[in-house]
């Protein structure tokens, strides 16, 4: 069988809101995604809605009540003959979805499809945030949690891919934790400082701030007319109140003024330790926001893309998901990114254009190091340390923001990549035509 090309046609996104406390608190998240993809169709004519075969929905919290129903599609407009479903791959969700529709278009399954990543943090689909439940983690048998054997062998060391080896204190940890925990063992394994953390934020953000100056994300990020959620004195979004209708068309989280000085006075987040003795350097700042809402990418066979007289952005050449250890799961890029490159056929060096998800700059550092890449060519735009990171959303984003950033720049090879909970990573390279 030969394989067809996969091209990226177009891609949008809605911009993004803080989680439980931003401008999309009175918005359901259905109605976000569907206003992407109205966006995304209505801005492509010459892609008619019965030329849709399906439609990939990636998501993270457990809005899948309405995507598993189709219904997004077709509150979007498109017909019942266009197949929706559902991925949860956590942070990789809507990547995750994007390689499945490239991978049926590369055999020969479907000649079109959208890849939708949609997430609110707060909330689910419109309703008051339920109350907090226990973490998975808690929930497992105490017994064998303090198990170090199982512990240790719940994966392997994966020695090949790191440069330096894990601490044993790491590896006697337990081996599902949350996301900021394992981010202070990254930091700990690898002698990462408070300052290169810090100094790190403040480059992404900066340049965020620079590329929407300059419309970098015009062509990216649409507008959209909502509705001002009213808080109450305790921060609560209040259903009772009806709010003004506003414009909303910037990410939220963007803050331009970030100094190493106003970073300095965050301390690390409540709860975390540093299995190895040494200072807990991991805080709000160096840290991605929680955030809501949508992005979409619309994926052809090259074929298809030609005789329809479009002009795609990008070719879909490399995939691949990696995983390490729990303790570790930041650094899931560095053999996610090996099997991406391999699949491509390029080498790493080869790699012109990052886009890496700054869930943590604890992560994006050493990663880069062990893959042997610049932060030269990593995020030039600015990154999720800026632009938030709507868990679900995320992934397509990613793909979307490299591949436009490949056309602009002129170069050949890009690559999307991103850390995923409990210990994988994934990541996808794009080819300029």
């Amino acid at each position: 069988m030969k394989l067809r090309n996969v091209v990226i046609v177009d891609g949008i996104r809605s911009p993004f809101s803080w989680g439980g406390r931003g401008m999309f608190e009175a918005t359901r998240v259905d109605e976000v995604g569907v206003e992407v993809l109205k966006q995304l169709m209505a801005r492509n004519p010459k892609v008619k809605p019965t030329m849709v075969e399906d439609v990939g929905i990636g998501n993270n919290m457990g809005d899948d009540d309405l995507t598993m129903l189709g219904v997004i599609p077709r509150m979007a407009g498109l017909p019942v003959e266009t197949t929706c479903f559902h991925t949860n791959r956590q942070c990789g969700s809507s990547m995750d979805t994007m390689q499945r529709l490239a991978t049926g278009i590369m055999v020969g399954m479907l000649d079109c499809g959208i890849a939708l990543g949609i997430e609110r943090l707060g909330r689910s689909l419109g309703r008051p945030a339920p109350a907090v439940p226990p973490t998975r983690v808690t929930g497992l048998n105490p017994k064998m949690m303090d198990k170090n054997d199982l512990q240790r062998n719940m994966a392997f060391d994966h020695d090949e891919n790191f440069s330096v080896p894990i601490p044993d204190p790491i590896l006697d940890s337990p081996p599902l934790q949350n996301m900021p925990q394992t981010a202070q063992n990254v930091v700990d394994m690898y002698g990462i400082t408070r300052e290169e953390l810090d100094s790190f934020t403040v480059r992404s953000h900066k340049k965020l701030a620079k590329a929407y100056a300059a419309g970098i994300y015009k062509d990216e990020v649409i507008s959209m007319q909502v509705e001002k959620p009213v808080f109450t004195e305790s921060k609560l979004w209040d259903p009772e109140q009806k709010g003004e209708m506003v414009t909303f068309d910037q990410d939220e989280c963007l803050r331009a003024e970030c100094s190493m000085e106003g970073l300095a006075k965050l301390g690390p987040i409540k709860g975390l330790v540093s299995y190895c003795g040494n200072e807990v350097i991991i805080t709000a700042g160096n840290s991605c926001p929680t955030n809501s809402g949508a992005s979409a990418i619309l994926l052809m066979s090259e074929e298809k893309a030609l005789e329809l007289g479009l002009n795609p952005i990008a070719r879909i050449v490399g995939m691949g998901v990696g995983g390490v250890k729990g303790q570790l799961m930041g650094l899931g890029p560095i053999p996610a990114t090996r099997k991406a490159v391999k699949h491509a056929g390029i080498e790493v060096g080869q790699i012109e254009r990052i886009e890496f998800n700054e869930a943590f700059a604890a992560q994006v550092i050493p990663s880069l190091k062990e893959l042997g890449l610049s932060e030269d060519i990593t995020n030039v735009n600015g990154g999720s340390l800026g632009i938030g990171h709507p868990l679900g959303a995320t992934g397509a984003r990613l793909v979307l923001t490299v591949a436009r950033e490949i056309q602009r720049s002129g170069k050949k090879y890009g690559l999307a990549t991103q850390c995923i909970g409990s210990g994988q990573g994934i990541a996808t390279i794009v080819e300029g035509m």
